[in-house]
């Protein structure tokens, strides 16, 4: 699950919020699993959950248990820390109620790098949660690289959630776990609202959530189609002069939580075009590296993008 293949020190982050399976998947991970093969680890426990750790068993795998409150988790007391026990690894279990910004902003004994983050989530409180502390619960999904929903039941709306996190978290993997803690499979057929195999796939304006969903997750199977849609332009201060977004805002997972989806597109006329203006894009999809994504992604290469109205809904959701 963890990517090990690292020079420094990695430090690998797991948050949530108080009862979510922080401490469970530790345990797991660490001495069930072995982890970290004997490598002395420092793992850093950020609050006192549910379950409690065995310091017994984890010294005998060679992981040192050190509680750090909110106040503690600065630079002199890592420093500290590192030169207390010289880590080859470490584990941050954080605290789900502190700002996420703390633990990417302080400084770090020399060597140490964040290279996974983890978000925990139950199934079961997500809804109320999000409703509650948006702002914290948002971070958190927009900054994992991995997103665990545990605790799910046939109930559970795991393509709603899964769809919804995709739309402001491009590169983190979502994964659904029953109540025993088995993944769930969620490898049924899409049915999409628009046609793949016909020459131009001509898209609804209430389809353009979908398919960017769908592209993201899949960009290969849209290589080389030809498309048509309505959206919005939008040019970041740092693209190119034939470069552009064409998107739509999207209502994501958080009632409120509105962001603007889309993907870059590349036309000799970008830099006539202002924000917001309303168009209709056709051309060819493509797919290069994107940073976002740590991998490939869509794009478009627009042969033409001509002036229109406003769709009749300023929002796009992502319901199929």
């Amino acid at each position: 699950m963890f990517n090990k293949e690292q020079k420094e020190i990695p430090v690998y982050v797991f948050m949530g919020f108080l009862g979510s399976g922080k401490t469970t998947f530790a345990i797991d991970t660490l001495v069930k699993q072995e982890f970290t093969e004997g490598a002395k680890t420092l793992l850093l426990a950020c609050e006192e959950g549910e379950i409690e750790y065995d310091e017994k068993a984890l010294n005998e795998k060679n992981i040192y248990l050190e509680y750090i409150d909110e106040e503690k988790l600065n630079a002199d007391y890592l420093l500290e820390l590192g030169s207390k026990y010289k880590p080859e690894n470490v584990m941050i279990e954080y605290n789900g109620m502190w700002e996420l910004d703390r633990i990417f902003q302080i400084r770090v004994p020399k060597g140490w790098t964040v290279v996974q983050v983890i978000s925990f989530v139950d199934a079961t409180t997500f809804d109320v949660y999000v409703n509650n502390m948006k702002k914290i619960m948002m971070d958190q999904l927009r900054n994992a690289d991995m997103i665990i929903f545990n605790r799910c039941s046939e109930e559970t709306r795991t393509a709603e959630y899964r769809r919804s996190i995709r739309a402001v978290n491009r590169r983190g993997q979502v994964i659904f776990e029953d109540m025993q803690g088995n993944p769930i499979r969620n490898d049924d057929e899409v049915i999409l609202p628009y046609d793949l195999d016909k020459d131009v796939i001509e898209l609804e304006e209430e389809d353009f959530g979908i398919f960017y969903i769908d592209a993201a997750d899949n960009p290969d199977k849209y290589v080389g189609k030809k498309i048509k849609f309505k959206a919005q332009a939008h040019r970041p201060s740092n693209y190119n002069s034939n470069e552009f977004v064409p998107g739509r805002f999207a209502m994501t997972c958080c009632a409120d939580d509105i962001a603007f989806i889309g993907f870059k597109a590349y036309y000799g006329g970008a830099n006539k075009l202002n924000d917001r203006d309303w168009i209709i894009v056709e051309g060819t999809i493509d797919k290069e590296f994107y940073p976002e994504f740590q991998g490939e992604g869509p794009v478009i290469k627009a042969d033409s993008v001509s002036m229109t109205g406003p769709a009749k809904d300023d929002l796009v959701y992502f319901n199929y």
